[in-house]
């Protein structure tokens, strides 16, 4: 009897690898993942976890942007896809076919039934008052001022403490740290102080990078798998949980203290996102509503502006002759300031940067902070792909991976080259949201799009032109497995003050 199982089992193998090699011969990208019955991708899927975002990239490229993918038992049908005229097409064309959905909102149920959730009238009805709401001369001068407070207040004097003590810093959790004060600011009208000296622990963040690790895997395992984990609090989930009530309590906490205020007539100096809904709707709007509204912007604000920031730096340090250009075009704009210690930058003054725009443009097309987008099909359709879609199925638009197609790039894809985004004349080159993806495309296109890169010009300004940033040799910078593209590893740097920045004649 043993010899027969060992038989039976040895053939079973074999079965295995032929079926296998079998596979694989018909596939026409070699990193694609292999169907297997029962399983579907989902094992393929898996078992590339640690490098998610790359490998989705050498799939697309090898399957001419698009690949269609299922997970087996569970039923579930994704569409994988790439190509601009696609994304188009979902986005713009076919816009009402293709919603959030249903399982999105699940997957993202920390921002309940907020703007980045919600679909058809509610969603229409909160874009208009956060449209209306950020037009505002008011609040734009109020952000403006909350940025440059922090980089004046605290980016600088931190960078500043690193440079005379001779130490490495962390830049990604540095800047991610000016970002969550500055998007607090701005949505609660309360600095939490992450970036002082010392760097505190501060719960509230750390519980918002549980969130976003924990819902990156609920993109992969099966529906049910991650539901019964978040019911018994299991694995990722358990974090997912105690995360859920730190930043439920933050929350609810400050909106209490603004309502407070608001009944007793305190006259608030700034004009924070929450206060001014509370101001305008009175008693017509729930404690719901702005907890929802308040922890949509706070992640939309933190983490995409951080990621990008981060990233952007990476680049910089990679490439010194775009640094020196950037100081070249800040020279006569810093000539014009007294001489302090410190330069800080006004937005009036950076507005008409060509060359940084360009810079920050060409960050986003090679690091989107969103590196994939989720869309569910209502009602079947064949895209301009030729790609036939079942109601029902899931879409995952991968902007990270447009941004690496030659076909839609060029050869030098690859190559951080701020230039292609500066015509002959010297004017910035307009490119097609479903091109340039890192801000969204169609009716959903980004609100926050012209803050946050007024926000991000005056960071790299401010840094770039008071010190010098070097990335420490051997440390390795990679995407880290999230829905937002952080740093596995961070950015570890040192950084010198500059005395006078070397301006090239041009």
């Amino acid at each position: 009897m043993d010899w027969f199982l060992g038989q039976l089992l040895a053939l079973l193998c074999c079965c295995c690898f032929f079926y296998y090699r079998h596979l694989q011969s018909k596939k026409a990208c070699k990193a694609e993942p292999t169907e297997w019955p029962l399983l579907g991708h989902l094992f393929g899927m898996l078992a590339n976890l640690h490098h998610y975002h790359d490998w989705a990239t050498v799939v697309l490229a090898g399957r001419r942007y698009n690949f269609p993918a299922q997970t087996g038992l569970t039923g579930v049908r994704f569409f994988i896809t790439c190509d601009p005229s696609n994304v188009r097409h979902i986005f713009t064309s076919n816009f009402l076919n293709y919603p959030k959905g249903e399982e999105y909102a699940e997957i993202f149920d920390i921002l309940g039934h907020g703007i980045f959730n919600a679909d058809g009238e509610s969603w229409r009805s909160q874009r208009a008052m956060s449209q209306l709401l950020m037009a505002t001369p008011r609040f734009r001068s109020f952000s403006a001022r909350c940025t440059r407070d922090k980089v004046d207040k605290s980016l600088l004097p931190f960078l500043a403490h690193v440079a005379d003590a001779g130490a490495r810093c962390d830049l990604h959790d540095v800047i991610r740290r000016m970002t969550f004060d500055m998007t607090c600011n701005l949505v609660f009208g309360v600095d939490p102080g992450c970036l002082r000296i010392g760097l505190p622990v501060v719960p509230v963040a750390r519980a918002m990078d549980d969130v976003l690790n924990a819902t990156f895997l609920r993109h992969v395992f099966p529906p049910a798998c991650w539901s019964l984990m978040y019911r018994y609090e299991l694995g990722p989930e358990k974090k997912m949980a105690v995360a859920r009530r730190t930043i439920d309590r933050f929350a609810a906490d400050t909106i209490a203290k603004r309502r407070s205020d608001h009944e007793v007539g305190v006259k608030q100096s700034s004009s924070d996102m929450l206060s001014s809904f509370i101001s305008s709707n009175d008693d017509d709007v729930s404690d719901e509503f702005l907890r929802d509204t308040a922890i949509n912007l706070l992640f939309a604000g933190r983490d995409t502006t951080g990621a990008a920031l981060s990233w952007f730096f990476y680049l910089v340090c990679k490439n010194p002759r775009v640094e020196q250009k950037i100081l070249d075009e800040l020279a006569p704009v810093a000539a014009t300031k007294k001489p302090e210690d410190m330069v800080v930058f006004d937005f009036s003054e950076l507005s008409n940067l060509v060359y940084l725009h360009a810079a920050l443009c060409e960050c986003l097309r090679l690091y989107p902070p969103l590196p994939f987008q989720h869309k569910a099909a209502i009602a079947g359709d064949v895209l301009p792909s030729g790609h036939e879609l079942k109601a029902g199925d899931k879409i995952l638009v991968y902007c990270y991976s447009m941004g690496r197609m030659e076909g839609v790039w060029g050869k030098d894809c690859m190559e951080f080259r701020p230039e292609r985004w500066v015509t002959d004349d010297g004017k910035l080159r307009h490119e097609p949201s479903y091109k340039f993806f890192a801000f969204n495309a169609g009716p959903r296109t980004c609100l926050g799009k012209d803050v946050a890169f007024t926000q991000m010009k005056a960071v790299a300004a401010a840094v770039l032109w008071n010190f010098a940033v070097e990335a420490v040799p051997g440390h390795v910078v990679e995407p880290k497995l999230s829905v937002m593209l952080h740093m596995k590893n961070g950015l570890a740097v040192t950084v010198k003050r500059r005395k006078v920045p070397c301006v090239h004649a041009t």
